[in-house]
């Protein structure tokens, strides 16, 4: 009998031997499940990392698309500009030319040669005017208007007479041009004070 209990003792040894190494396989397993993530959870990273890489490629893309369109709008207004003020420093070059024929246009002529020469003068003049309307270039009106230092350059003072008002122009002494809404030349006023 004591061999039996001996047997018995030592299939049971033998068999918590054997548990206890279930039990440390069993362990093994689960702390090598808690070191190393299951494919489920490599596959979640994965796919969060994607859409982190999405997320700023589309921030990318959107702040490239607005940068686009400013240059684009940009690039718009100063050509819209550069159209609108075409031609200013050949209109600049041609005043002195206007002003030259008005103050031919000025000189009294009393001989039939003297008449024809003024007659000629007048139609350049005139087309000359003309052809500045269509581009846009006008006269800027001085003469009894109060002064605006932004479109006038006062080069004299004069007292006040009788139904003058103050700082109203009295005299245009060089007229003044405009394109647009630029002013080329200002006009060269006497002012009364």
């Amino acid at each position: 009998m004591a061999d039996k209990e001996e047997q018995q003792a030592k299939k049971q040894a033998a068999s918590s031997k054997a548990n206890e190494a279930k039990d440390e396989q069993k362990q093994a397993k689960q702390a090598d499940k808690a070191a190393k993530p299951s494919r489920e959870e490599e596959l979640e990273a994965q796919i969060k990392d994607l859409k982190q890489q999405l997320d700023d490629k589309d921030d990318k893309y959107l702040r490239a698309e607005a940068e686009i369109q400013n240059m684009t709008n940009r690039f718009n207004k100063e050509r819209a500009q550069i159209l609108k003020y075409d031609g200013q420093d050949l209109a600049k070059s041609v005043l002195p030319v206007l002003d030259n024929l008005k103050r031919a246009l000025t000189i009294e002529v009393t001989d039939e040669n003297g008449k024809q020469l003024k007659h000629g003068i007048q139609m350049v003049h005139d087309h000359l005017i003309a052809a500045l309307k269509d581009h846009g270039i006008t006269e800027i009106e001085a003469l009894d208007k109060p002064f605006d230092p932004t479109l006038h350059q006062a080069v004299q003072t004069v007292p006040v007479q009788d139904d003058q008002k103050p700082d109203t122009v009295v005299q245009v002494l060089q007229a003044g041009y405009q394109l647009k809404d630029r002013v080329l030349r200002p006009a060269m006023v006497v002012v009364a004070q």
